[in-house]
């Protein structure tokens, strides 16, 4: 998934609170993406914690290619309607309220729907690594 890597920072001495609409948004690249995916850091890990959250949003048909998070990955789905799949497994539609866990060491990929756009929150732990693998066929994506 192509949430921002964060370096640990130290934890404020007080509650922060920020703004969606003046989060920075920003292309994820096609690197390891096929389609248009853009993503902004909600927050990086601040010690002791690991936790790191951002929002990715795919637009229709984009979606990452398979990958592996070594410590795990879990999707809230906040807009529109995608796709997930573990290796060897049917594909999974998401739907707004939807929660996608992905345990670590689990090959998956996730993404919009061939029609609609998809947003979901991305949680992880940093840390870990991401091994990136191989695009996601069109003959494999759902075509809804």
């Amino acid at each position: 998934m192509a949430v921002p890597a964060f370096a640990a920072e130290s934890a404020p001495l007080h509650q922060t609170v920020k703004s969606l609409q003046k989060l920075e948004v920003k292309s994820a690249g096609n690197e390891h993406f096929t389609g248009e995916v853009v993503t902004a850091a909600l927050y990086g890990p601040q010690a002791p914690s690991k936790s790191y959250a951002a929002t990715v949003t795919f637009s229709p048909g984009a979606r990452t290619y398979w990958h592996i998070h070594e410590m795990g990955q879990t999707l809230i789905v906040t807009e529109g309607t995608g796709w997930t799949q573990e290796w060897g497994k049917k594909p999974v539609m998401l739907k707004p309220g939807d929660i996608a866990r992905c345990p670590p060491g689990v090959k998956h990929w996730h993404g919009g729907s061939a029609k609609m756009s998809m947003t979901h929150i991305a949680l992880s732990e940093a840390g870990g690594t991401v091994t990136w693998l191989e695009p996601v066929s069109d003959e494999d994506y759902p075509k809804d």
